[in-house]
C-alpha cells in the first residue's frame, strides 16, 4: 500500500509563489504516475497537473500552464508542484494522488489520495 504525505500549502499574496510536495511512503511495487488535483470552494475536484513515472510525460490544465510547474525527484518517490503567479482564484484543497498511467489519471482514475493541503491566495 502506498501513502502521500503533502507538505508545503499556506496562505500567500497575489502574484506570490508556492511549492507543494507529495511523498510516497511504503513500499511500491509497480511504477506509478502522480497528479495534483484542487477543489476550490463550491467547485468540483479537477486535476490540475500530472506526470509519468520517468517524469518524462507532464500534462498541466490550461488554467495553470505557464505558471505552475510539476517534477519528480530523483528516485521517482516525491513530486512537486511548483506555483508561481498564483491568483485569487487559486485558493483550494489540494490533493496528492497516484494512478496507474498518466493517460488514466488525466481521465480521473486515482490508486491513492493524499490527506490535501490548503493553497489560499489572497488578493
Amino acid at each position: 500500500q502506498v501513502q502521500l504525505v503533502e507538505s508545503g500549502g499556506g496562505l500567500v499574496q497575489a502574484g506570490g509563489s508556492l511549492r507543494l510536495s507529495c511523498a510516497a511512503s511504503g513500499r511500491t511495487f509497480s511504477s506509478y504516475a502522480m497528479a495534483w488535483f484542487r477543489q476550490g470552494p463550491g467547485k468540483e475536484r479537477d486535476m490540475v497537473a500530472a506526470i509519468s513515472w520517468s517524469g518524462g510525460d507532464t500534462y498541466h490544465a490550461d488554467s495553470v500552464k505557464g505558471r505552475f510547474t510539476l517534477y519528480r525527484n530523483n528516485d521517482k518517490n516525491t513530486v512537486y508542484l511548483q506555483m508561481n503567479g498564483l491568483k485569487p482564484e487559486d485558493t483550494a484543497g489540494s490533493y496528492c494522488a497516484t494512478g496507474y498511467s498518466l493517460y488514466v489519471l488525466v481521465r480521473g482514475g486515482v490508486d491513492y489520495w493524499g490527506q490535501g493541503n490548503q493553497v489560499t491566495v489572497s488578493s
